[in-house]
C-alpha cells in the first residue's frame, strides 16, 4: 500500500471516529439537565400518579389497596364536571380576551419610538416583577363590595348604598386572570413582530390600501404565530392556576386547582385530590398538543411545506 493510500485511510478512520465522538456530545450535554428535571418533576409525578390508586377512608385514613374508584368519582360525578366546565370556560374567555388587548397592545408600543417603547414595555411586563398573590389581593381592593369601583358607582348612582362586588364571580376571576396573564401575550407577539418586516405595510398603504385593511391582511397574518403560541401560553396556566381563582372566586366559584387543594387540606382525602390533578394533567397535554399539531399543520399549508 502506498503511503498517500495510507494517509486517506488514516483520515477517513478520523473521521468516522469523530463523528462517532460528536453523536454522544448531545447526550452528554443534556444529561444532567434530563436526569435534574426527571427527579424534581418525574418523580412526584410519578408517586401523584400512585396515590391516585390509594383507597381512602374517613375514619381510617389512606389505604395502600389499589381501587379505581378515585378516578370514576372524577370522570363520572356530574359534581366534577361542572368543576372541569368551568375551569375551561374561564380559560377560554381569558385566553380571548388576552389576545384582544396582548396583541394590539403589542404592536402599538413595537410602533414607538424610542425611548418610549422602553418604558411603556417596562410598564407593560413590570407586573411580572410583583407577586401574583399581591396583584390579586389589588383586584380585591377594587373590585370588592367596598372597593374602588364600587364606591365610584354609587358616587355616580350607577348602584344603591349597598355598593357592587364583583368578587366570587366569574367577571372577577376573569378580570384578575386577564391582568395577571396580558403580559405573556405582549410577550409572545412581541417576539412575532421582530421577525415582521414594516415596510410590506407601508408598501400596502401606498397602493391604496387602507390602514384597517393593512393591518387585517397584511401585519396580522404575520404576527398570527406569536397569537397562537401566546394563547396557548395563557390558556395552559389559566387552566392549572390557583392563586387568582382561589382568592377571588374563593369557595364560592371553585376550579380544579382549588377544589385539588380542599381535597389534599380540607378533607384530607389525597387520593381524590391526586386523581383529579392527574386528570387535568393528561387533559392540558391532550388540549396543548392538539393545538400544537393544529397550528403545525395550518402554517405548513399556509407556507407550502405540506
Amino acid at each position: 500500500m502506498s503511503e498517500l493510500a495510507m494517509i486517506t485511510t488514516v483520515s477517513k478512520r478520523a473521521r468516522r471516529s469523530r463523528r462517532r465522538s460528536e453523536r454522544w456530545i448531545p447526550l452528554w450535554l443534556t444529561g444532567p439537565a434530563a436526569v435534574f428535571f426527571l427527579v424534581l418533576l418525574g418523580m412526584p409525578l410519578l408517586m401523584t400518579l400512585a396515590l391516585s390508586f390509594y383507597t381512602f377512608d374517613y375514619t381510617a385514613g389512606i389505604d395502600k389497596t389499589l381501587t379505581f374508584t378515585n378516578y370514576s368519582d372524577v370522570l363520572f360525578d356530574g359534581y366534577f364536571h361542572e368543576i372541569f366546565l368551568r375551569t375551561y370556560g374561564i380559560s377560554l374567555v381569558t385566553t380571548v380576551l388576552c389576545a384582544l388587548l396582548g396583541a394590539p397592545e403589542a404592536y402599538i408600543l413595537y410602533r414607538m419610538r424610542s425611548p418610549w417603547r422602553s418604558i411603556f414595555l417596562l410598564v407593560t411586563l413590570g407586573p411580572l416583577l410583583i407577586s401574583v398573590v399581591v396583584r390579586t389581593l389589588g383586584w380585591v381592593l377594587l373590585i370588592g363590595g367596598n372597593g374602588l369601583l364600587s364606591q365610584f358607582l354609587q358616587a355616580v348612582g350607577l348602584v344603591g348604598s349597598r355598593g357592587m362586588s364583583l368578587m366570587y364571580s366569574h367577571t372577577g376571576v376573569v378580570i384578575a386572570m386577564v391582568h395577571v396573564l396580558v403580559p405573556f401575550m405582549v410577550i409572545s407577539v412581541w417576539a412575532s413582530l421582530r421577525k415582521v418586516d414594516l415596510s410590506t405595510g407601508d408598501a400596502a398603504l401606498s397602493l391604496g390600501a387602507k390602514p384597517f385593511t393593512v393591518l387585517r391582511r397584511v401585519i396580522f397574518p404575520q404576527v398570527l404565530p406569536g397569537v397562537l403560541s401566546g394563547s396557548l401560553i395563557v390558556f395552559a396556566l389559566t387552566a392549572s392556576y390557583f392563586a387568582t381563582p382561589s382568592i377571588i372566586g374563593g369557595r364560592r366559584l371553585k376550579v380544579v386547582a382549588t377544589s385539588v387543594y380542599d381535597e389534599y387540606l380540607s378533607t384530607m382525602n389525597w387520593p381524590l385530590g391526586a386523581s383529579i390533578s392527574v386528570v387535568l394533567l393528561v387533559l392540558n397535554v391532550a388540549i396543548v398538543m392538539s393545538y400544537s399539531r393544529w397550528v403545525e399543520r395550518r402554517f405548513r399549508r399556509t407556507l407550502g411545506e405540506g
